[in-house]
């Protein structure tokens, strides 16, 4: 059986209490993980400091040449884990194992991380907006014509880490680029990413300092939250709920992400369909940038119905199918509950489940030990119903008709909204809404990631402050 380490500065390290990992097809026991108790991982963290300066040593450049060079690794080697070795199909069939996710899916996010680790040098120019990062190692510099300096933040990056979407970790690389250790508590379904990323960037010559992997319960987590002096967190909203008022904690919950119309693009919206589907249904609908509504000021019934007849196509399938688009629920129980609650929203009165008369066969569906909910289109008739405020990880989405004057004020928090307009005078109330983390005009998909722009908040901010700095001559 495999087993996933520890790993304590690089080092692995076999605990006595493990977790046990399963099939979610078969239900096997197939893999475990040590785990780390609160009390090691606050002793391990009294050596931050250490560990930072041993970062500090390598200069950034270097560590560009050391991502690229981990860009090939971690797709093409074989990697130790345990005693063991993976190779590439060895990681895309275990960590398909244990998130339920297709193995195609797997292996187009392993793609997203090693473009993200090939092409480092542009995302921290991006993150950074331009900063010559020489200043960064030195402590200060001069950039057209301006003296600027800027200041640690912290010691480590902590990350609580989800096992929804393997592509989610490319997230925290760029803090490993920029010579700041990272401490993390993969999710229980995936420690299988953060993992072979840390082996990777090692075998690429990166300090083993940098890593320190800590599979672990709830109480876990917390330490690395309180301990650390800038983290991550994902999570549902019960999870991050406590953390939200933690300067030190960035928060990725749930996104509320949106494809909104204008006015003057309702009508032409069947020229939008391919976009909607994919801001919808790509990755398996798992993504906090998956679109989860759909807001249009006219024409809602119509777009959902063909939208609904587009995502109806889309079948469960077993996870090796390489036609798999859409991800297994580990206990058909839970898939089940979650299609039980879609139809408690429609019983409530005022939607429609518009996918039903498309669809083969029902929403929920068990295939083995695994149960499916299948794609699911939703037209409210009230941007206040309860299924207009849902997200799931799956392709499941509400349209609702709102007139474009009220949509800014209705729409609430959204991570990603893709909006469909040429009017000029909206567009500019949008590039001043604070509630819109990520803008995009034109037909372009939620979840389409420009990597070298800030996902949700901006990582080079968390990690670095720029301060005053004068000099004597």
């Amino acid at each position: 059986m495999t087993h996933i380490p520890i790993l304590r500065a690089g080092k692995p390290y076999k605990s006595l209490d493990a977790a046990q990992i399963r099939h979610v097809e078969t239900g096997e026991i197939y893999a475990e993980a040590s785990q780390a108790n609160p009390g090691l991982i606050a002793r391990d963290m009294l050596k931050a400091p250490d560990r930072k300066r041993a970062m500090e040593r390598i200069p950034i450049a270097e560590m560009l040449d050391i991502c690229k060079r981990a860009a090939r690794v971690f797709m093409e080697d074989a990697l130790p884990i345990g005693n063991e070795t993976q190779t590439p199909d060895d990681y895309v069939r275990q960590t398909s194992a244990s998130t339920g996710l297709p193995q195609t899916l797997c292996r187009l996010n392993m793609e997203k991380i090693r473009h993200n680790l090939d092409k480092m040098e542009t995302i921290l120019g991006g993150l950074t907006r331009g900063l010559n990062l020489r200043i960064i190692e030195n402590g200060w510099g001069v950039q057209d014509g301006r003296r600027l300096s800027y200041a640690p933040q912290t010691d480590a990056l902590g990350a609580v880490l989800p096992s929804n979407s393997p592509g989610v970790h490319s997230l925290w690389l760029p803090a490993v680029a920029l010579r700041v250790p990272v401490v993390l508590k993969p999710g229980s379904g995936d420690p299988w990413t953060p993992y072979r990323i840390a082996q990777a960037l090692m075998k690429a010559g990166c300090p083993a300092e940098a890593f320190s992997f800590y599979p672990s319960s709830h109480n876990g987590a917390n330490e690395i939250l309180v301990r650390t002096g800038s983290s991550m967190l994902f999570g549902g909203a019960d999870t991050v709920r406590p953390w939200r008022n933690d300067p030190r904690v960035q928060i990725h919950g749930p996104g509320w992400s949106k494809v909104l119309f204008g006015e003057d693009a309702a009508d032409g919206w069947r020229a939008h369909l391919d976009m909607l589907e994919y801001s919808v249904a790509d990755n398996g609908g798992r993504s906090c940038v998956n679109a989860s509504g759909v807001w249009t000021p006219s024409r809602a019934r119509e777009m959902a119905e063909a939208l609904a007849k587009r995502l109806a196509q889309i079948e469960a399938k077993p996870l090796d199918d390489p036609d798999a688009r859409i991800a297994a629920f580990a206990n058909p129980r839970a898939a089940q509950a979650v299609s039980d609650m879609i139809d408690a929203g429609l019983k409530t009165g005022g939607a429609v489940d518009l996918t039903a008369q498309f669809r083969k066969g029902r929403r929920f569906v068990q295939i083995g030990n695994c149960g499916y909910v299948q794609p699911t289109v939703v037209y409210c008739e009230s941007f206040d119903h309860p299924l207009a405020k849902m997200e799931l990880l799956l392709p499941f989405v509400s349209v609702v008709q709102v007139p474009q004057a009220e949509m800014l004020t209705r729409i609430g928090p959204t991570l990603s909204a893709a909006v469909v307009t040429e009017d000029a005078e909206w567009m500019r109330e949008l590039m001043s809404a604070p509630h819109i983390e990520r803008l995009s005009f034109g037909s372009i998909p939620t979840n389409r990631v420009a990597w070298d722009q800030p996902h949700e908040g901006n990582l080079f901010e968390r990690l670095y402050r720029q301060r005053a700095f004068q000099a004597s001559a």
